[in-house]
């Protein structure tokens, strides 16, 4: 490689690189000194000039002088080439997520110190150059700022990188390692926004960002006038249907208005018809008291006859009385000689039934005597025949031993019966409890089945393809592995998940490889599923020991390998240590996190997880330095179900145990209960046998018994017998003595009732003379009360009519002062003209007004639904019409006036943005027209007015036989998509307007031809003068290949013999080379 040229640089501070203690450095062909005057003219304002690192990632403290055009910085992988990415994108106040690396500013500081900077130097014109130096600090994860050696804040300096068009965050402008694959991965709208941020002109997005505001102003005043013009139309619609309402509103107020007039006209009629009939009642009443007078003369003569009638009927009444009296006290007297003469009959009645009875008895006497003496042949006979009969002690005494022998046997059957009752009552309720465990298990995989479906549909459909088809394969097929995993702890799963891709917890294992081939014959071709599928290892790495006992570290937290975390079917946990080493991956706590320097340093931990981050950390195969990146964790979805398959495996058994031995216990049970019927028809048998063998054992003693106790109630019989003679003789004595006692109670009887024979004529007499007396006062009454009557009615007609009087005065008074009231009269004024004349048009009678009133009332509800407010809302409405209707046109006004504004605004951003599309196009086409590859940019939308939805679409054709593609993630394979993103970044090269673009080992995975096709066009384009600053990284590079003389080459070395920057001399470098290949 030709040697290139010095160039001295003014702007540069001057600096002592100091001394370097770790093994890494820094360097670049052209002398790292400044340079000759007068070589800042070709840099680009915003250009690098410098970038110093100290204990920064792998650097203790180097200086970078990048030159102005192609800056290719080669080096082996772990050298620290990203290093200079990172600086760059730090120092010019990027965000650490832009990096891909970790997520705290903290982690970019050297291992092992405390803090630590980068500063940059960037040209501008006029000799005042930019110096922004970002200083980190590890404890509190902060940084300090300063800009040309002031302290300011980080918004200070993103404004100053701002203003000198640089874009870190810009994936055209800045392209990290790790932003490589989302370059393709970025949407069509997102790469215009990129592209115009990058190349365009400065008020190209400005413009582009306005339009889309405008756009969306646009819509917000297209739909406020769609809506004001819908309520205003809604507005007419509702006010021409109360229109009508209106008319009937008014028509009905003059009907009520009527109705007040009748209301205020009723008190007066009902007065003036009050007042007369007043009149009329005064009237009635003198006639009515006159009438009275005249009765009350006519009546005198009768009342003084019928008082001396009175006078003469009062010492009659008196002897009625006093006979009446003596009548009954005879009466009584009677009564009760009747009453003891009754008794005397009852008395002798008595006497003869007693009689009676006693003769009954003694016949009755007779026929027991009879009796017992037939009774007492008759045992003797029996007696005698039972004495002819056999000893039955000997069958007794066998019968009873068999009856205990029974006895025992059911004791022992109740007993075993009662033992199985209590087992299958322990086996029901353990039978209960396996059943709801299996159904909570079941359940709780019914819910990692349904996160799956909702998550990836189709494994769940070959999944329920594979329960039913599981006889066609010959080894071992396990489900998804997310179903077949069992975390020991919830808090265990978001490790798995964090470490297991999903794409692997979602895929089928298989014992064969066969099987799976079969597997996915079926389900992904025919089925066309998308579906994954792992072979499980030929070895299985279930039981591989891990590197270091998890003894050995728990001195710096780590309590277990991931391994030991979960449960898993043996081809699944065979793979998982093969591919994931999880039986390698330890999981530790806070300690682990507070001592991560030192734990780094162990030199077999490549992956470890502390309680809510993973470390990743890799060594240099070069120096054996160490880089590490963490990342949080993120929550964990699906694992936390966990259902345990060798305890539901055990639980079925159980639970089928159960069943069967119930099974036993009822076979059993139904045997016992048929010996149990045996055993109880013969206890019956024996027991009736029993009973006969008793029964003639003891009858023989029985029967004597029986003779000796009716020979005793025969004695006794005989010594009772009744004396029939003596007692005829005693009962007729009785007779006679009660005869005599009647004789005297009749004489007393008969003497009373002369007396009462005698009083009763007297009675009768006085009887006779009060009736004519009472006759004679009844006729009198008769004629008295006639007069009477028309008197007392007379006198009531004359008390009504003087309460109706003074009630019909009282009344007129209420009524006028009522009139006066509603008609808004005071108490002694008088009607006035107006209502007179009012009144003179309306009926004159109480009637008539009610009929009026009720047809005007009946008119007024025809009118429902109405109110004053109608009318009100119908006039307030009408102001709205008028005020939407001004409005609507000031908005259709402003809408087209809006719409001329963003026609223009269109004009000014869309046509540059056309010319900028189609001279990308043509940089593009010819870039991929140089590689027999085809190629091209266009500016893509679907609806023109949409300005968020356009953007830049590039397709590229890599084959001859096949057509455009459209660039993606999917479609180009990675080394495809890596040449389409480096030609469209040197298609922007020579329109950048931005100082400076990195790009960090794109070349990766492109082949061959491709590389060395790129490389040359990169070195074509960047090289130019018309170019800016350009920073080109990879680890490798081809051999034979062109370069150019404004290409600058930085190449980082690492290693244990590594020279400090201020030690380096390239010329005695180069002299060394030459003599070493001289003397070869």
């Amino acid at each position: 490689m030709s040697e290139p040229r010095k160039k001295q640089r003014l702007s540069h501070e001057s600096r002592n690189a100091g001394s370097q203690t770790s093994s890494n450095t820094a360097g670049m062909f052209p002398d790292s000194q400044p340079e000759v005057a007068g070589a800042d003219e070709r840099f680009v304002e915003g250009s690098i000039l410098r970038i110093t690192m100290q204990n920064f990632l792998t650097y203790d403290d180097s200086v970078v002088y990048p030159g102005p055009n192609l800056n290719m910085i080669v080096g082996a992988n772990g050298t620290g080439k990203s290093s200079i990415v990172c600086a760059i994108c730090l120092g010019l106040a990027g965000k650490t997520s832009l990096l891909g690396r970790g997520d705290k500013v903290g982690l970019y500081v050297k291992r092992g110190c405390n803090n630590g900077f980068v500063e940059i130097e960037l040209y501008k014109g006029g000799g005042h150059n930019v110096v922004i130096k970002r200083e980190i600090h590890v404890e509190n994860n902060q940084s300090q700022w300063t800009l040309n050696g002031r302290q300011c804040s980080q918004k200070t300096v993103e404004e100053e990188v701002k203003a000198l068009r640089i874009q870190v965050s810009n994936l055209c402008q800045f392209l990290p390692q790790e932003k490589v694959g989302e370059f393709a991965k970025m949407s069509k709208i997102e790469l215009l926004e990129a592209t115009e941020k990058s190349v365009g002109p400065p008020e190209m997005y400005e413009y582009h960002c306005e339009l889309k505001n405008f756009r969306n102003k646009e819509r917000d005043l297209e739909s406020v006038v769609k809506e004001r013009a819908s309520f205003l139309e809604k507005a007419k619609q509702r006010n021409e249907r109360n229109k009508h309402d209106v008319k009937r509103y008014y028509e009905k107020k003059r009907h009520l208005d009527v109705i007040e007039l009748l209301a205020k006209k009723k008190p007066w009629v009902e007065y003036e018809t009050t007042r007369k009939e007043l009149a009329d009642v005064k009237k009635e009443r003198e006639e009515v008291k006159m009438q009275l007078t005249a009765l009350k003369e006519a009546q005198a003569p009768m009342l003084e006859k019928i008082q001396q009638i009175e006078n003469q009927l009062k010492p009659s009444e008196t002897q009625m009385k006093a006979k009446t009296a003596a009548i009954k006290e005879a009466s009584l007297k009677c009564k009760q000689k009747q009453d003891q003469l009754d008794r005397k009959h009852k008395e002798i009645e008595d006497i003869k039934q007693s009689l009676k009875l006693k003769q009954m008895e003694a016949e009755d006497q007779k026929k027991r005597i009879s009796n017992t003496k037939r009774a007492i042949e008759d045992l003797r006979v029996e007696l005698a025949k039972v004495g002819d009969q056999s000893d039955v002690i000997p069958r007794i005494n066998a019968v009873n031993a068999e009856l205990r022998r029974i006895q025992e046997d059911r004791a022992k059957i109740q007993g075993e019966n009662a033992d199985l009752c209590r087992e299958r009552d322990n086996l029901h309720a353990d039978s209960r409890k396996l059943e709801k465990k299996l159904n909570d298990m079941n359940n709780m995989m019914n819910a990692k089945e349904d996160k799956l479906r909702g998550r990836h549909r189709d494994t769940h459909t070959a999944l329920q393809w594979l329960r039913r088809n599981r006889q066609l394969f010959a080894g071992n097929v396990h489900e998804p592995i997310m179903l077949v995993i069992n975390v020991r702890e919830r808090s265990f799963a978001k490790y798995l998940e964090n470490h297991i891709s999903f794409h692997d917890l979602r895929a089928f294992v298989f014992q064969r490889r066969d099987d799976m081939e079969r597997f996915m014959a079926e389900v992904r071709d025919r089925m066309n599923l998308k579906v994954n599928s792992i072979s499980a290892p030929a070895e299985s790495w279930s039981k591989q020991e891990p590197t270091q006992k998890i003894d050995s570290l728990r001195r710096f937290g780590f309590f277990s390998y991931l391994r030991e975390m979960f449960d898993a079917p043996d081809d699944v946990m065979s793979y998982l240590c093969q591919q994931y080493k999880v039986h390698n991956v330890p999981v530790g706590n806070e300690k682990t996190k507070a001592m991560i320097k030192t734990v780094i340093e162990e030199p077999y931990l490549k992956v470890l997880y502390t309680s809510e981050e993973r470390y990743t950390v890799k060594r240099s195969l070069y120096s054996n330095k160490i880089s590490t990146s963490n990342n949080t964790l993120h929550p964990s979805q699906y694992l936390t179900i966990t259902v345990d398959a060798e305890e539901k495996r055990m639980r079925e058994e159980q639970a089928k145990a159960c069943q069967n031995r119930l099974q036993a216990i009822d076979e059993r049970m139904k045997t016992l209960q048929k010996d149990s019927a045996a055993l109880d028809r013969r206890d019956n048998e024996l027991l009736s046998e029993k009973k006969t063998l008793s029964e003639l054992k003891g009858k023989k003693r029985q029967l004597e018994q029986k003779i000796s106790t009716k020979q005793d109630s025969l004695r006794q019989m005989e010594q009772n017998i009744i004396d029939m003679t003596e007692i005829e003789r005693e009962t007729k004595e009785k007779i006679a003595a009660v005869n005599f006692q009647k004789v005297s109670i009749v004489a007393a009887f008969m003497a009373q009732m002369k007396l009462r024979a005698k009083l009763t004529m007297e009675k009768v007499h006085l009887a006779l003379e009060m009736v004519g007396l009472t006759a004679e006062k009844t006729k009198l009454d008769s004629d008295c009360r006639e007069g009477a009557s028309e008197l007392k009615s007379a006198d009531q007609r004359c008390s009504h009519l003087d309460q109706r009087r003074i009630q019909l005065r009282e009344q007129g008074k209420d009524l006028l002062k009522r009139a006066k009231s509603i008609c808004g009269i005071s108490a002694d004024g008088m009607l006035t003209e107006d209502l007179r004349n009012a009144f003179s048009k309306l009926p004159d009678t109480l009637d008539e007004i009610d009929a009026m009133l009720n047809e005007e009332r009946s008119r007024v509800e025809c009118f429902t639904g109405l109110s004053e407010s109608v009318v009100d809302e119908y006039n307030k409405r009408e102001q709205e019409i008028k005020h939407l209707e001004k409005e609507l046109e000031e908005k259709i006004s402003a809408l087209s006036a809006y719409r001329q504004n963003m026609s223009q605004a269109k004009e000014r951003w869309l046509h540059p943005l056309k010319q900028l599309v189609e001279q990308i196009n043509d940089k593009f086409s010819a870039f991929f027209r140089s590689m027999q590859c085809a190629g091209e940019v266009d500016l893509h939308f679907d609806n023109e007015e949409e300005y968020d939805k356009y953007g830049i679409r590039i397709r590229v054709k890599f084959h001859n036989s096949s057509t455009l593609h459209e660039l993606t993630a999917h479609h180009q394979s990675g080394g495809e998509r890596s040449v389409s993103t480096m030609l469209y970044l040197m298609a922007l090269q020579e329109l950048n307007r931005c100082p400076f673009r990195v790009v960090d080992e794109i070349n990766q995975g492109m082949d061959p031809i491709n590389e060395r096709r790129v490389f040359d066009i990169v070195v074509s384009t960047a090289c130019k003068e018309t170019t800016s600053q350009y920073f080109f990284i990879t680890p490798k590079l081809l051999q034979n290949l062109q370069y150019a003389e404004e290409m600058t080459v930085l190449c980082v070395h690492n290693g244990t013999h590594m020279l400090p920057p201020n030690q380096w001399d390239e010329r005695n470098f180069i002299r060394r080379c030459l003599r070493k290949k001289a003397r070869a």
